[in-house]
């Protein structure tokens, strides 16, 4: 999987409003009502990256959740970072309805 170039960085950040770069890494903090809720989500991520073969780092605060994506063996930012993070945000869409 190939690294994306700083163009297709801002273009895949913009399918991706919520999550913010900081150097080689995607990351985004979920708020939730209490810790339960948060672990929740946590365990829905989880089957979520298994399935995708891509894991985030998961630092749970909680009732808070930071995910941070990236692609360690290439060494920053690919495609699947931003799919997964796609389908984590639709995660909290299906959970809202």
């Amino acid at each position: 999987m190939a690294l994306l170039d700083s163009t297709e960085v801002k273009l895949a950040l913009r399918q991706t409003t919520a999550w913010r770069k900081r150097g080689r890494v995607i990351r985004r903090t979920f708020e939730f009502a209490d810790f339960k809720a948060a672990m929740q989500f946590v365990n829905r991520v989880a089957r979520l990256a298994e399935r995708a073969g891509h894991h985030p780092d998961i630092d749970v605060r909680w009732s808070q959740v930071t995910l941070a994506l990236s692609t360690h063996s290439e060494g920053g930012l690919t495609d699947k970072d931003f799919s997964l993070a796609r389908r984590i945000d639709a995660l909290l869409v299906r959970s809202k309805r």
